[in-house]
């Protein structure tokens, strides 16, 4: 059955911090921006337009949610509720910082129906959260991952990589910190610059450097396979091209590609492939039809590279997720490794 969410945009009134990252803006004087009746039309909006045979959430986004008073959590979670007592929607999801997350809190979502709540981590370096004016210790992300597990929410993590201070070890560092936390799910996103930031800023004064698109995929690669190589499910790498973010000047600088985790999985067959050929001078691939577009690369990179040796054909016996090379069948699981080594 197909996903959707229904997105309730909840601006960073609850947001404690001003991280050097984020351009959310807050309003003086008021809590909120997103009424009760606000959030009834939205509900009410995507219902009529979503597949009646599909699965619904009403997902929270945008804010700190945890960060605003738990009367108004409540306020909201209550409206949303009813849609979810009516069988309209299957569960409420939200997004959070590890540092706005108490048992109190978690016990109010869960008896609202929350499924899902996904902890903005970023970093679990003290150095990058100290440069990034994220200012709490490690040791708040591992409990509030703890007690969402505790109430058998899903947890999702959030990791950006190329923060400031950030390095290609400290981001891996990072992702295997983040396996001792047990995540259901994790958003890889590289650092971007955007307009109206304190990165800005340091940006234009020469404090930071983002990283460019081939050292983004370069980083991105080993945590992306360490991560699936362990059965997190990785829902999204890089950021959502959305509207605001093509808007001429929006993006001062860093890694933004629409396809980012194309150009990712393109580069991990690669390595992959050329690997093969300098131990056996040949590559002969067969794969399920599903499979081809990921084998050859975004824009038939791969094929291109490697032409020399290149031969593909389609084989629908094969598993989807696996690839026959030379007479040897690989597994997913068997290429992800191969990042590792």
């Amino acid at each position: 059955m197909k996903h959707y969410n229904i997105p309730v945009f909840i601006s960073h009134f609850g947001c404690p911090n001003s991280c050097v990252f984020c351009n959310q803006k807050k309003i003086n004087g008021r809590e909120t921006d997103v009424t009760m009746e606000d959030l009834k039309n939205t509900i009410e909006m995507y219902l009529e337009t979503l597949p009646k045979n599909s699965k619904k959430e009403v997902a929270f986004f945008g804010g700190t949610f945890t960060g605003i008073s738990m009367k108004l959590q409540e306020e909201y979670l209550k409206t949303a509720y009813e849609y979810v007592k009516r069988g309209d929607i299957s569960g409420i999801r939200l997004s959070t910082r590890p540092d706005c997350i108490t048992d109190e809190i978690v016990a109010q979502l869960k008896k609202y129906g929350v499924t899902s709540v996904e902890l903005g981590v970023q970093s679990l370096d003290e150095e990058v959260l100290l440069a990034t004016e994220r200012y709490y210790p490690v040791s708040v992300v591992a409990e509030a991952c703890k007690t969402i597990k505790k109430y058998g929410i899903e947890l999702g993590i959030q990791l950006m990589i190329g923060l400031p201070k950030s390095t290609d070890e400290s981001d891996y560092e990072t992702a295997v910190k983040a396996l001792d936390m047990e995540p259901d799910m994790v958003r890889i996103y590289p650092t971007l610059v955007i307009k109206n930031t304190k990165m800005e800023n340091m940006f234009l004064e020469g404090e930071y450097t983002p990283l460019t698109i081939e050292e983004a995929i370069a980083r991105t690669r080993k945590i992306y396979a360490l991560l699936e190589s362990n059965g997190v499910n990785i829902i999204r790498v890089g950021l959502q091209p959305s509207e605001d973010l093509r808007e001429d000047g929006v993006v001062l600088g860093g890694p933004f590609h629409p396809a980012f985790r194309e150009l990712v999985e393109t580069e991990i067959y690669y390595s992959f492939f050329k690997k093969i050929i300098d131990r056996e001078k040949k590559l002969k691939i067969l794969a399920n039809e599903k499979n081809i577009s990921k084998l050859v690369g975004i824009k038939k990179v791969n094929k291109i590279r490697l032409k020399e040796f290149f031969e593909i054909k389609i084989d629908n016996s094969i598993d989807r997720d696996s690839v026959v090379v030379n007479g040897k069948e690989y597994s997913r699981l068997d290429v992800l490794k191969g990042e590792l080594e």
